[in-house]
Formats: C-alpha cells, structure tokens, sequence
C-alpha cells in the first residue's frame, strides 16, 4: 500500500534507521513492559519497538489508511487505536503503567502535552515520555529562568515532570522533509510536584503574567490580587522584576495563594 503523508495530519515520517534505533533504545524496555506510541505513521519506529519485545504495544493512529497499513504490517504484534489522542482518555488504555513514544505532530504537539499534565492527579498512567517536538518548542519546554523563552510552557511542563533533552535530529532524517529541526526530549514523572488545586488557575496567572512579559510584575500582580504588595512581601519578590525573572516555583505558589484566598 503505497501511504502519501497527509499535511492536514501534520505527517513527517522519520526514515532515518540510526534515528530510530537510538529513539528506541533511549529507555530499557523489558519483557514485562508495556508501550503506547503516538502517530506511529507507516510504522518506521514499531518496527524497533516490536523488536525488544515488550509485554503489550499500544498505537495510536488517527489516520485510517495508516492504520490499515500498520495491521497489515504487525498482525496481532500491536493494538491499534484508530482514534484522536486528543479524545482519549489515557488512564484507561492500560492498567499498568506505559512506556509512550511519539513524535508528535508539531500543530498539536504542546496541546497533547499540556492535556496529559493537566489531567495528572496523584497517579501517572506513564513511566516515561519519549517525545518529539519542533526544536523551537523544545526549546521553551526546557527554557531555564532569566532566558528569553522561558515562559508558560517551561512553568506546565516542569511542573510534574523532570525533563532532559536527547537529541536534536536533522530534517533530512524525515520524509517529506520538514523546513525547521527537531528535538527527542524525555519526561519522567517527579515523586513529589507542588499541589495545585485546579491546573486552569496556574494557566490562567501564567498567562496574565507572560501576556505582558517585558512589563514588571507589578503589573500582573495587581491584576490578580487586591493587595499585590502583600503579595510581594510573602514570597520576596522584587516588583521592579520581570515575568522571566521568576522560579518555576514562585508561579506555583503564586498560584496556590490566589486558590486559598479565593476559598
């Protein structure tokens, strides 16, 4: 079956073997293991994956002639999903905890992402995340305070999670290939995260705070709070400061304030 890649679907499939083998060995997989792969496309990095032959192989594929295509190649070896994984509900593909892969599609790769932190209780469903991303939104992911592109998604993502980035890999390593790089990062999930009552409240100030991110925090604070210069004072934070002069930490507890005085 001859697959053209869907640009509606953000589809680059990665054909780069030394690519995929590295991608596959990034973690220890073992027989009592099982994987869920995000946008598995014709199937390049299955492959590797079927290989170490772990327990259970979940895919997720949202188009259905690579579906299809993926049946045919790997039988009863996989359990395809011919469904959005933005319209899943993850926690209920398996009882153990995954393994996911996925080299996401870069039109809605930070909503995959965030909708998988923002759902997480106290329980993870995943052991580790092994995705891919446009370099540029790596790159915020992993910002670091004081940078210019630290911002929103470095304060959601490093939230529950600790990351580290692999690699970065060349567009040549895709079909068709794309204009920009891309980044291989993994996800563990942190034993202890900051308690937030509602994830939307820490999107809602962060997102106050960076809309006006060159101006000083002076600013966002008084748009939240009625007295921001208590505020202030209670978490030693210098007014004069910008929103990229401050912790992961300080949003959280900016957040956890503006819930217990709301309360």
């Amino acid at each position: 079956m001859l697959i053209k890649p869907k640009k509606s679907l953000g589809q680059n499939f990665l054909i780069d073997k030394n690519i995929l083998k590295k991608i596959a060995n990034t973690v220890s997989i073992y027989k009592n293991k099982e994987i869920l792969e995000i946008g598995a496309g014709t199937g390049n990095l299955t492959h590797y994956l079927v290989k170490k032959n772990p327990k259970k192989i979940f895919v997720v594929e949202k188009d259905i002639d690579l579906s299809l295509l993926l049946s045919e190649k790997f039988k009863d070896k996989i359990t395809i999903i011919n469904k959005d994984i933005l319209k899943i509900s993850e926690n209920l593909i398996s009882k153990e905890k995954l393994i996911v892969f996925g080299n996401l599609p870069y039109n809605i790769s930070t909503e995959i992402l965030s909708k998988w932190i923002i759902s997480i209780n106290n329980k993870f469903w995943f052991s580790k995340l092994i995705l891919m991303f446009q370099k540029e939104v790596a790159d915020r992911i992993i910002s670091k305070i004081n940078t210019s592109n630290y911002g929103r998604l470095s304060i959601l993502s490093n939230w529950k999670l600790d990351i580290k980035k692999i690699m970065n890999i060349s567009p040549n390593s895709f079909f068709p290939k794309p204009k920009i790089e891309s980044t291989l990062l993994i996800f563990s999930p942190k034993n202890n995260f900051f308690k937030i009552k509602n994830p939307k409240n820490l999107e809602m100030i962060t997102r106050i705070f960076f809309s006006q991110r060159r101006k000083m925090i002076n600013k966002p604070l008084s748009q939240i709070f009625q007295n921001p210069y208590q505020i202030a004072k209670k978490f030693n934070i210098n007014l004069n400061l910008r929103p990229q002069n401050l912790s992961h930490d300080t949003y959280y507890k900016i957040t956890k304030e503006y819930e217990n005085l709301r309360c």
